[in-house]
């Protein structure tokens, strides 16, 4: 994924979109992509694939 350099701006649509979503759901750590992830599929409901699919498009 490409998320270390674009990572603000992502979260920022994701907030846009998913309000719900805190601060710290939306931690990103560098190489920790996973974590991540899963926080993102518990908070959404969408499966892995979904979520990476959705974060690589944004």
């Amino acid at each position: 994924m490409h998320l270390k350099s674009e990572w603000p701006t992502i979260k920022n649509k994701l907030q846009q979109e998913y309000t719900h979503l805190t601060d710290e759901d939306l931690t990103y750590v560098a190489g920790k992509d996973q974590e991540l992830v899963s926080r993102l599929q518990s908070k959404l409901g969408k499966s892995q694939v979904t979520i990476v699919t959705m974060l690589n498009a944004l």
